[in-house]
């Protein structure tokens, strides 16, 4: 018997618990197919033996959207529906009956996060200066998912311009496990209404924590993927250097699934010739349930973001929760290398926050591609007075700057500093991951005024520990490691080598697969 093996009866409590979770909220009703919690896999099933068509998935996520987003707990994830989903179903439907699955992802509804263009709905980058703006075209990856098979089900709210929670378009995104509390951003919209089973797989975009940082608040899966691997191409950049998009998901399966649809060379986004070669023919091969056997992982424990307090009773909480996950690995057979030091790690958060000489240049560019926006450069968007406060004072924080001045040269020079660091640490230690809490606090409550003040904190991500990723533009994937005594998810996050994604997802779906952490929020339960 190898040592796994011996270990996994210790596991055994936690498993039935998770296992009698997971399928109270996904079982099959008398009536048909239920779409909470599915996966790619359940929904394909599903349709193969004609439990369900394709338009009935649709309907059925549009009633949840319907009874759940500007009611109940009224979340706020969704900007705008998709119009033609049903008949976009109905063309799928067809198409199965007359020759199959048309792709990998035939019939997914995805929830796309506003920051990303699609050609027949509107795209506001959580602005309401873009109200109605139409861009005419589809991001690369808008038109790889629907290659793939995919219906665009919605597009959701995000962090005005990709920063934050709120945004003048919509106002702000509620936290689904406690609509009291923030849901992190700037891709809320996508993590709350993932974790809320408003659609099946999601999209969100990470300059510096924006996929991972709400999929860790909604116990959710979200995936940074290395820098060059995913286009850009349709996208409002932040950051260059830094912006990528990918997946935010219920499972890792579907993470990788959705990313071989998303991942390759664009000749719209240059930087992606990186990735050729350095893609494998499917991610979902690297998926074993014995992944963590001989894996070792090397354990960041010093926090990252000085706002932090171990002293405090919440970061005892996740420390606690991280802990158990920890144990759970070691008990699955792997190594885990305790109080790995990364000597530079205390110039993380500094050196990120340095960082405002890109943004207004990838701006202006941007806009200039997009002949009929309603402005045309950073400064009109700030001057326009339209922006949420909080948002407006950090724009303004960026116009004038750029890669020329000087100040960029010292954080560049910094920032491979700090690659280099890890590279040394990993490969000293023999790591094949690095690991450590994705928040090391617990989401904090929304502030009373958070839609007017000009306030950039506020407690919004206190223990942050998202920046190394962006940084070094090494990928990062979170999952859930399990719930604080309070009930609220936590995130644990996993960092690899550049292309290491196959890496990553098999030892995240061997701990997922073990451990069954995720449980759907209570405020949006199955509808009758």
């Amino acid at each position: 018997m190898s040592r796994s093996a011996a270990r996994r009866p210790r596991l055994a409590a936690s498993i039935a618990a998770g296992f009698l979770a997971l399928l109270a909220s996904a079982i099959t009703s008398a009536q048909g197919f239920d779409v909470v919690e599915a996966t790619i896999d359940d929904v394909h099933a599903a349709l193969s033996n004609g439990q369900i068509t394709c338009r009935q998935l649709v309907d059925d996520y549009l009633s949840r959207i319907a009874a759940y987003d500007k009611q109940g707990p009224a979340l706020n994830a969704i900007q705008l529906v998709n119009p033609r989903a049903r008949e976009e179903a109905d063309a799928l439907d067809a198409a199965f009956e007359s020759s199959g699955f048309v792709g990998p992802l035939h019939c997914v509804p995805v929830l796309l996060k506003d920051q990303v263009e699609t050609s027949d709905m509107p795209t506001t980058y959580g602005s309401a200066v873009f109200a109605g703006f139409m861009s005419g075209r589809d991001a690369t990856i808008v038109t790889r998912m629907k290659d793939a098979g995919a219906i665009i089900l919605a597009k959701t709210n995000m962090g005005e311009y990709a920063f934050s929670y709120v945004g003048s378009a919509f106002g702000m995104v509620r936290n689904a496990y406690d609509p009291t509390r923030l849901p992190s951003g700037s891709s809320a919209g996508t993590g709350a209404g993932i974790a809320a089973n408003f659609g099946l797989v999601g999209i969100g975009e990470d300059t510096g924590g924006s996929i991972r940082g709400p999929a860790a608040v909604h116990s959710l899966v979200g995936l940074r993927p290395t820098l060059p691997l995913v286009s850009r191409y349709g996208m409002m950049p932040a950051n260059p250097t830094q912006d990528t998009l990918g997946p935010m998901t219920r499972t890792v399966a579907d993470t990788a699934i959705l990313l071989d649809a998303l991942s390759g060379y664009d000749p719209n986004d240059p930087v992606t010739a990186y990735s050729v070669g350095r893609t494998p023919p499917s991610y979902r091969a690297f998926l074993d349930e014995n992944g963590l056997e001989g894996a070792r992982i090397g354990v960041i424990r010093e926090p990252m973001d000085p706002r932090a307090d171990p002293e405090s009773e919440d970061y005892a909480q996740v420390r606690a929760v991280i802990d158990r996950a920890l144990e759970d690995m070691r008990a699955l057979g792997a190594e885990i290398v305790d109080s790995v030091e990364i000597p530079l790690i205390d110039l993380v958060d500094s050196t990120y926050a340095s960082n405002t000489f890109e943004t207004e240049q990838a701006t202006n560019d941007y806009l200039e591609g997009l002949p009929h926006a309603p402005v045309s450069s950073l400064k009109e968007i700030v001057l326009t007075g339209l922006v949420v406060p909080s948002r407006e004072v950090t724009l303004m924080n960026v116009v004038g700057k750029s890669t020329r001045d000087i100040g960029y040269l010292d954080v560049m020079l910094t920032r491979e500093r700090i690659r280099e660091s890890v590279l040394a640490a990993m490969a000293d230690a023999e790591l094949d991951a690095l690991v450590y809490a994705t928040f090391d606090h617990q989401t904090t409550v929304i502030p009373p005024d958070a839609l007017t003040s000009a306030a950039r904190d506020q407690g919004y991500g206190r223990g942050n520990n998202r920046r190394l990723s962006p940084l070094i533009g090494f990928p990062a994937i979170t999952v859930p490691a399990g719930f604080t005594a309070d009930g609220l998810p936590v995130g644990i996050e996993f960092l690899g080598r550049a292309f290491s994604e196959g890496t990553l997802l098999r030892i995240t779906y061997a701990y997922e697969q073990a451990t069954l952490r995720r449980r759907p929020p209570t405020t949006t339960p199955v509808l009758n």
